[in-house]
């Protein structure tokens, strides 16, 4: 008999999930990671007028972004003032070239070592494009003055294999969470700089509500709770496909027909965050490759258009967010297999027939909610820049980016504590 409790249910799994010993030790080990990252980011590299290098930040939305995800890692141009987006840039790379090469198609298709091995390559090609990047952030911090004194040779190739370190020793770390702590690990390091940096967002963004318009904080809050309350729906949402199993078993010499029936919950947003990481590293290139020639017209020109405050890097923003999503989505349940299995377990869904038949018909279904999850997910992440005309309030432009990445993470690592919770309990129930 389950003695009943009055606390509220995410507290009540916390709760439980700390008795538990080796659940206790999970959360504990992804905290001391998040510790251990958290003083990275303060750990600064020489060379930069730190008060000039908060100022480029506070005017450069763009890179404002870039830094309130590295949770204040940039403006204090710490060793791993990159973060973890050369590696999203890789496994971008990576999951684009998978289909169109066969070698890397034969790798995807043996199953845990061929995962292995893409993932080898990918941490390979984390570590140019983490050196580009690093090298194209001291040429834009040499080219707004930013920098203390000219950098020597040497001293520049100190500072870009420290920040390539320092990146591959943050994904080194959430690979560590990934594989003995909770959640998926590269999202924990993200929402660890996320949570880390949106307090002081937010009070900016009151702060300059209300030096604005009378309505303009009344606005901002009530687009804020709005905002949260249908990234919550959103990321819940799915369908549910019945399925029905028809087994035979034999006892006592004769043959016996059981049935019985579920569904498939096919979520709206299968991809979950993804598509938005994927975009905002995608979207940040171009300018990256821009500050490389601070004195060439043309790409000065790239340069600007490709701010996040124009209307291009809008239009591309919600194009690539919508197209990552059906991708990755499409990605994953291939991987799943999901006709395969249900013919295996003897499953069909009810007015489809087996095989081929049911395959066509999941696909229509997923590609149906996963064009309204797609545009969902798009039109929130364009939605601060509508927000600014509205309430007249810039910092609304970071903050809801951050909002919906940080909601996404949380609710996908509280999912899997409480499967973690579900399956203890059922083994303790059998035992």
């Amino acid at each position: 008999m389950q003695r009943k409790t009055t606390r509220p249910r995410l507290v009540q799994a916390m709760m439980d999930a700390l008795t538990l010993p080796d659940l206790r030790r999970k959360i504990l080990f992804t905290l001391g990671i998040l510790v251990a990252f958290r003083f990275m980011a303060h750990v600064p590299l020489p060379g930069v007028d730190i008060v000039a290098l908060k100022s480029f930040f506070e005017q450069n939305i763009l890179f404002g972004m870039l830094d309130l995800f590295s949770g204040g890692a940039m403006t204090s141009f710490s060793v791993v003032a990159i973060g973890i987006y050369p590696y999203i840039t890789a496994s971008i790379i990576m999951q684009l070239l998978v289909p169109v090469i066969p070698r890397l198609q034969a790798l995807s298709q043996e199953g845990e070592l061929g995962q292995q091995k893409i993932n080898r390559i990918t941490h390979f090609m984390t570590i140019p494009l983490a050196a580009l990047q690093g090298y194209a952030m001291i040429a834009l911090l040499r080219s707004q003055g930013v920098t203390i004194e000219p950098l020597g040779s040497l001293t520049i190739a100190s500072i870009i294999i420290t920040m390539v370190a320092g990146t591959m020793f943050l994904v080194w770390l959430g690979e560590l969470i990934t594989e003995r702590g909770i959640g998926n690990g590269i999202s924990i390091i993200i929402f660890a700089g996320i949570v880390a940096g949106l307090p002081a967002i937010v009070g900016s963004g009151i702060a300059e509500a209300q030096l604005g318009r009378p309505t303009g904080l009344i606005a901002y809050v009530i687009l804020t709770l709005a905002m949260l309350a249908l990234i919550v729906i959103f990321v819940e949402a799915h369908r549910r496909i019945p399925v029905q199993y028809a087994r035979s078993t034999f006892r006592s010499g004769r043959m016996y027909r059981q049935s019985g029936s579920t569904y498939i919950p096919l979520r709206v947003n299968t991809a979950g965050m993804i598509p938005l990481i994927f975009a905002i590293a995608l979207m940040q290139l171009p300018a990256t490759i821009a500050s490389f020639f601070p004195n060439s017209q043309f790409w000065n020109t790239i340069y600007n258009l490709f701010q996040a405050n124009t209307a291009l890097y809008n239009g591309l923003y919600f194009a690539l967010v919508i197209g990552f999503a059906f991708f990755y989505t499409m990605v994953i349940f291939e991987q799943m297999n999901l006709p395969q299995t249900l013919q295996q377990q003897s499953g069909f869904i009810p007015g489809v027939r087996p095989g081929k038949a049911t395959a066509d018909y999941l696909n229509r279904v997923i590609k149906r909610i996963t064009f309204g999850g797609a545009l969902f997910l798009a039109v929130v992440a364009v939605m601060p820049f509508i927000a600014q005309e509205i309430t007249g309030v810039k910092a609304l432009v970071i903050q809801s980016t951050a909002m919906l990445i940080a909601v996404g993470v949380a609710l996908d690592t509280m999912k899997q504590l409480e499967a973690q919770l579900t399956m203890r309990r059922y083994e303790g129930f059998l035992k």
